[in-house]
């Protein structure tokens, strides 16, 4: 198993300096990460300092509450990718979506969707707060949108994924919607556990320690 290929390298942290950001892509080259994941100010740093690799530079969305408008989420994605994202982390309207409004959601998911440029979307949902039907209900849309991924966790909520989340959103994900897990994710056993689940993306400010786990 590749497990340096599912990992997302990520730092999101409010605090983040521009010598931590060198620092996460500096690991990442290391380890020959997927992707690193920053905040969108910093897109354009991990691109310079990523850009004689095949890394990826992912960028969050929406971030890390979800409650932004459409218009502003579609803005943030067109100006992300303008600086050089490779992929979009988008945070669902989890109120919307626990007010039943699920063709609103549909709508902000489909509108970041083709305001990507056919980049990669993948959708966070925000498991911790919501419930297994919840869930359920937000895959599906998920699959009506072909977006790349489904996301579990913003790694800010309650709690980060479980490997009971990944069973649900395995029972009604089409064929092609891929699984990112993320929060929580600290070290080897936890990473391949998530992997053996089915997941193919693993979001986590841990990957060089999971690496190590692995030696």
């Amino acid at each position: 198993m590749e497990l340096n290929k599912y990992i997302e390298h990520t730092n999101l942290k409010a605090y983040a300096k521009e010598e931590d950001i060198i620092k996460l892509c500096s690991e990442a080259i290391k380890y020959n990460f997927q992707s690193v994941v920053v905040n969108p100010h910093y897109v354009q740093l991990a691109k310079e300092c990523l850009k004689d690799s095949n890394i990826l530079v992912t960028t969050v969305v929406g971030f890390p509450l979800g409650a932004n408008t459409i218009e502003t989420k579609v803005y943030e994605t067109i100006d992300a990718i303008e600086k050089g994202a490779d992929e979009i982390d988008m945070v669902i309207n989890i109120g919307a979506l626990k007010d039943k409004d699920y063709e609103y959601v549909k709508k902000e998911i489909t509108d970041v969707f083709y305001s990507a440029d056919g980049k990669c979307v993948k959708v966070i949902i925000e498991t911790c707060y919501l419930t297994d039907d919840e869930i359920k209900e937000a895959v599906k849309i998920c699959n009506e949108c072909f977006v790349n991924y489904v996301k579990t966790s913003t790694g800010y909520g309650t709690r980060g994924a479980s490997l009971e989340d990944i069973d649900i959103i395995n029972s009604v994900k089409s064929d092609i919607l891929e699984v990112k897990a993320s929060g929580g994710i600290k070290d080897y056993d936890t990473a391949v556990a998530f992997i053996e689940k089915g997941v193919t993306r693993i979001g986590t400010s841990n990957g060089v320690e999971i690496m190590e786990g692995e030696k």
